[in-house]
């Protein structure tokens, strides 16, 4: 019996096998508006087999966007697209995702085949940008305003309102993006928050934020949906957040509700020294799987059938999260149940391919 294809049942949701695609940003959206791109590029996924489908980074507010082409969620203009990606979805046995994220000193960037610099104040397009310190991500970058009370209650707010649209619009998970060096990273992180308030200094100050924004989405979101939580559980650099920080920030939010824990690292220091190479990232999913006793989502270069078998067997994680694989390969499942002797249901129309 193949693990990687063994159903798993979060909450009320069952999801047909351990295979999800990984938020990937297209870039390729006008003013936040999901479009047919959005709907082959993720549909394409849900007739290739996979058992959960997660939007791209959606911006929560205009300013929460790391490009001006980046999807978004600010408003209710945006989710008749939305719907329709959803409803294809469904309609092919995957389960809709969203990660809600803010990118905030990250944000007001150029996509990257647009040179992926950042836009400078004036510049067409460019916005002012918002984080935890006074800090910019990188020397001559843009340095961000600091997050005042009201700024810190908005980006509650915002993830809040955006939550309660993602369950209008279908989703049957949300995801809330605090990985990679984006706003909610950078307020737990020492590297980016140098701030002397509640939200700073002491470890229980740094990660306040996360905490409240969870306690937000869990306002508006049904107890009985699945609740993810992206996380860097490194940063890879001296000094900075580690994976026993994140052991202990993980233990506080699966108390709070949190079933499963989408483990990445790094992202919030450009000159961090990350060894990437297959399954890099696996054994932090592993640790925090075992020393917090939670669900955890492996990423970062697998891309073989035999190699996701192996992480989910040996019970490093609980699902496997693909990125680039998917797309070389929209079909990859199905191509990963042939190879590993699993008889899966094809689409109908794709049946006369299947031997």
């Amino acid at each position: 019996m193949s693990q990687l294809f063994s159903p798993l049942q979060i909450k009320d949701v069952t999801f047909k096998n351990r295979i999800a695609v990984s938020p990937m940003c297209q870039y390729s959206s006008q003013d936040g508006f999901a479009n047919d791109w959005h709907l082959v590029h993720l549909g394409s996924k849900a007739v290739g087999g996979a058992g959960l489908i997660l939007l791209e980074a959606t911006g929560v507010s205009p300013e929460a966007r790391i490009t001006p082409d980046d999807l978004g969620i600010w408003k209710e203009d945006h989710l008749p697209e939305l719907k329709r990606i959803v409803s294809f979805l469904k309609s092919q046995g995957a389960v809709p995702g969203i990660q809600l994220a803010h990118a905030g000193r990250k944000a007001s960037h150029r996509s990257p085949w647009k040179g992926g610099t950042a836009l400078h104040p004036g510049e067409e397009g460019a916005w002012t940008t918002v984080a935890p310190s006074a800090l910019a991500f990188q020397e001559g970058g843009i340095t961000p305003q600091a997050l005042d009370e009201a700024g810190i209650q908005k980006v509650k707010d915002d993830f809040r309102a955006a939550a309660a649209r993602s369950l209008e619009a279908g989703f049957q998970v949300v995801e809330i993006h605090a990985a990679h060096g984006y706003l909610l990273h950078q307020f737990y992180s020492p590297l980016s928050n140098h701030r002397t308030d509640q939200y700073g200094g002491s470890f229980d100050n740094r990660i306040r934020l996360l905490l409240e924004v969870v306690q937000s989405v869990q306002e508006v979101w049904p107890p009985h949906l699945p609740l993810l939580v992206r996380l860097s559980a490194t940063d890879w650099t001296q000094g900075g957040w580690t994976v026993g920080d994140s052991v202990e920030l993980v233990r506080r939010l699966k108390a709070q509700g949190v079933d499963l824990i989408d483990t990445s690292t790094g992202g919030n220091v450009p000159t961090a020294q990350i060894p990437a190479g297959p399954n890099y990232q696996v054994p932090f999913a592993e640790q925090i799987r075992k020393e917090a006793h939670i669900l955890t989502g492996a990423v970062g270069i697998i891309t073989q059938p035999g190699q996701a078998e192996e992480i989910i067997a040996s019970g490093k994680a609980d699902l496997v999260l693909i990125a680039r694989e998917f797309l070389r390969d929209p079909h990859f499942p199905l191509h990963a149940a042939k190879a590993l002797g699993v008889d899966v249901a094809w689409p109908v129309q794709y049946e006369r391919a299947k031997r």
